[in-house]
């Protein structure tokens, strides 16, 4: 690990979608672990309050290097992405191919989808990481994708479809299935890059 730098973002993600957002915006990114357990969160809550509860979960259990003096500063950022279908059965990611076979088919009809991510400006105290600032936002859309079921097994085979929230991959191979956005295409890919980047400026990020 580098030596802790303010121009490096600590990304507390898995999700490859993600990531390929932030390395397109030019924006520097450290991948850290986290060992969140999302089914700890309340899972009756509404759609952008379950997201924004799982985000500021993950958030508490990124695992960061140590700081090397005494008022280091890190920026971290945490996100989590869910959708709703028409009937209002939200859709995380699929559990097995029949699951996402079925989240496929009900995006048909349209999907509300909601990203929260949490930005943290940590500075290093006493020997831990402690929270100088922070700014949590959720950031909603609404699409419609549409793959029909001579498609299905083709798009599986190229889209990373257990990995994504509701067996959905709007970028590469995918791309071609999404029908129409009304809202924010990255906010749907996982992360509200506008957002994001406007957070970033107000903690002192750039």
């Amino acid at each position: 690990m580098s030596t802790l730098s303010k121009n490096i973002l600590y990304f507390g993600s898995k999700s490859q979608s993600r990531r390929m957002l932030l390395e397109e915006s030019k924006i520097p990114f450290v991948v850290v672990g986290q060992d969140a357990d999302e089914a700890q969160c309340d899972w009756t809550l509404p759609l952008p309050q379950l997201v924004m509860s799982i985000a500021l979960h993950k958030m508490e259990h990124v695992v960061l290097p140590d700081g090397k003096h005494e008022g280091d500063e890190c920026f971290v950022l945490t996100a989590d992405t869910m959708s709703h279908d028409k009937m209002g059965v939200i859709h995380g990611k699929p559990v097995d191919r029949a699951d996402a076979v079925a989240k496929i088919k009900a995006a048909r009809q349209g999907s509300f989808l909601c990203t929260a991510f949490c930005l943290d400006k940590k500075v290093w105290r006493v020997g831990a990481w402690q929270v100088q600032e922070r700014i949590a936002d959720v950031v909603s859309a609404e699409f419609v994708y549409y793959v029909a079921d001579q498609w299905i097994d083709t798009y599986l085979e190229n889209t990373p479809y257990l990995d994504v929230s509701g067996a959905i991959a709007v970028e590469l191979y995918g791309n071609q299935f999404l029908k129409n956005v009304n809202g924010s295409y990255s906010t749907i890919i996982g992360l509200p890059l506008f957002e994001v980047r406007l957070a970033l400026e107000k903690l002192g990020f750039f």
